[in-house]
């Protein structure tokens, strides 16, 4: 270890420990260089995992297919181990912390032989930002480690932040072994499906995931770090981290506002980060499209950063039309995760704007033919020739469209807080809520239609209270108190709270609203309530605009669908609020009574309408 120029004794000490566990045949420290890049991209060429696409199209961009039982977040294999179940919740997995780590153990005792354990230290947040924080991963994965590269500072900038005492989040990762050890090994795509474990240890801030090497089970430092493990920190510090984006919003004048929002996955959450105005003059520019850590400064105001520096995108349904910034963004140095293989060289996938050219291979390596009506050709069943939750990793440094103050250390002051999911009834366009209180009371029954980001459970209707039913990483019933208490200090000024919902439809099942560059109208709105514009007209759900302060101009929709967009219909609330109160007591004992109280206001005045 000392040829690691590591200074952290702890971490030195770990190392030392879980190279005795794993037993790999070698540890390297990975440093973030371009020469470690490229030549771990070339290893990963060489024995299969990466196909290297054109490099007239695609610059220094790879395709790697994974293994089809490993495509997705294993939510019912994803633990919250923390010193008593009460403190998991209802909403996490829990195994006795004890118990896990004897299990583990067992898998993990030379779940490395015959590969390397990479060191990879890495930056959450930018550089000399007192909020960033150091994690490190030991994986066996080389794809992880350029996947972490391209969304994360790894290598130095985290190994200058981190002192010689200093504390770090601790991940261990690997990918697992098969039960015959030479047949996993030559495998392209490493992993043992039926042991599959992603736990978290929150008051040892450590997390341990075994045998999937996929995305969020894989990439520690996203989902297990900078919202399981860091929520709870930001629970005992006095700070919030949440699964939101952040863009800014700068009108005619060249005043800018910064947003945060919360959605659901395959939501529209990286569009609307990225979303480029269909209003003249009106600007918007991204911060962050999935994690915001938000603290309280001297000045009262609400301030966020964006911990990560790279973007892990579902590429299904991106397109020039739905996201011209994110298409110009993976144009180059980007790896692509089960998406298909055109006869070019280049990646496709379903809703990219055109057709599949003849002879393009699907995620899974087979050849198909794109005519509707004729035959697989492999023999193979007519499936989507990109999987549902296909993955483009990239780095935030080739965003078009990032904001200047993306990195300021010091974060972002938010003006307004949206949250929003996929409801083609009951919720409208977008309402404002009467105070914080009843925001938090909008965040925690917050529902949208499930997608294939969560394995096995597409198109069900699920509450998923400030899109962090997955990533909570304590129990949900304090996290919404810990919201609540953050809104306690009167001195403190507040962001709005707003509910969006794009994707309303009418009764032939149409949907109301175009949506992606016209959501700038919803932006604008809230943009100018910020400035105290406009007033609301008040419902049993909260706050709606007047049909007339929206700006319309140019947009092709009837009048009958723009006040269908904005009604909230009485008779869809009456069910809508037996499912939230069967969902907060479902939530546990330790829900906030205040909830139940904004619960029943609601009901009251459902009934006065």
């Amino acid at each position: 270890m000392a040829s690691f120029e590591i200074s952290n004794s702890g971490l030195v000490s770990w190392v030392d420990e879980m190279k005795r566990l794993c037993k790999p045949d070698s540890v390297v420290l990975y440093r973030g260089t371009k020469e470690e890049y490229d030549r771990l991209a070339d290893l990963l060429v060489s024995v299969g995992t990466f196909r290297r696409l054109n490099p007239q199209l695609r610059p220094n961009s790879f395709l790697a297919n994974s293994d089809p039982a490993d495509t997705a977040r294993v939510e019912e294999k994803t633990f919250i181990c923390s010193r008593t179940q009460d403190d998991a919740g209802p909403s996490n997995n829990w195994v006795d912390p004890g118990e896990m780590k004897s299990r583990l153990t067992k898998l993990f005792d030379g779940s490395m032989q015959g590969r390397t354990m990479y060191v990879v230290p890495y930056l959450m947040g930018p550089q000399g930002s007192p909020y960033a924080r150091v994690g490190v991963e030991l994986t066996d994965s080389a794809y992880v480690v350029l996947n972490m590269s391209l969304i994360a500072r790894t290598g130095r900038p985290a190994l200058d932040a981190l002192e010689a005492n200093a504390e770090f989040v601790r991940c261990l990762h690997s990918c697992g072994r098969s039960a015959t050890q030479s047949a996993c090994y030559a495998k392209t795509w490493p992993c043992d499906p039926e042991r599959m474990a992603i736990v978290h240890f929150p008051e040892e801030r450590l997390v341990w995931s075994y045998g999937s090497g996929y995305g969020g089970n894989a990439l520690l430092n996203k989902k297990c770090f900078a919202l399981r493990i860091a929520s709870c920190i930001a629970r005992d510090e006095g700070w919030l981290a949440e699964h939101m984006m952040i863009l800014s919003v700068t009108n005619p004048q060249g005043r800018k506002k910064y947003i945060a929002g919360a959605f659901p996955s395959a939501c529209g959450k990286t569009n609307l980060a990225m979303v480029k105005s269909s209003l003249p003059g009106w600007r918007v520019k991204t911060v962050g499209d999935d994690i915001a850590w938000m603290h309280f400064a001297s000045d009262g105001r609400l301030y966020a950063i964006n911990p990560e520096a790279g973007f892990f995108g579902v590429a299904p349904n991106t397109s020039s039309s739905s996201n011209s910034n994110a298409m110009a963004t993976f144009t180059r140095d980007t790896i692509f995760t089960n998406c298909a293989l055109t006869p070019d060289g280049d990646v496709w996938w379903e809703g990219i704007g055109y057709d599949a050219p003849a002879g393009t291979i699907d995620w899974t390596k087979q050849c198909r033919d794109s005519s509707e009506t004729s035959s697989v050709l492999s023999g193979c069943k007519k499936d989507p020739l990109c999987h549902p939750n296909a993955r483009f990793t990239t780095s935030a440094a080739h965003c078009p469209c990032m904001d200047e103050d993306w990195e300021n250390p010091n974060g972002v002051p938010i003006s307004a807080i949206l949250f929003g999911g996929r409801r083609s009834s009951t919720i409208p366009l977008v309402c404002e809520a009467r105070s914080w209180t009843h925001g938090v009371f909008l965040g925690a029954n917050l529902s949208s239609e499930t997608t294939a980001a969560a394995a096995g459970q597409v198109g069900r209707l699920r509450r998923d209270p400030f899109a962090m039913l997955p990533f909570c990483g304590y129990n949900i019933g304090d996290y919404f108190a810990h919201w609540i208490s953050m809104g306690s200090n009167l001195t403190r000024k507040l962001p709005k709270i707003y509910q969006v919902n794009w994707f309303k439809k009418d009764s032939d099942g149409h949907y109301l609203w175009p949506g992606y560059a016209d959501n700038m109208r919803v932006l604008k709105w809230i943009f100018e309530r910020c400035e105290g514009k406009y007033e609301v007209r008040s419902t049993a759900l909260g706050g709606l605009p007047y049909p007339e302060d929206l700006d319309a101009v140019g947009l092709k929709i009837s009048s009958t669908d723009l006040q269908n967009l904005l009604t909230v219909n009485a008779s869809e609330l009456v069910p809508e609020i037996d499912s939230m109160r069967n969902h907060l007591n479902a939530m546990g004992p330790r829900v906030p009574a205040t909830l139940f109280r904004e619960l029943a206001a609601m009901e009251e005045n459902c009934a006065r309408t």
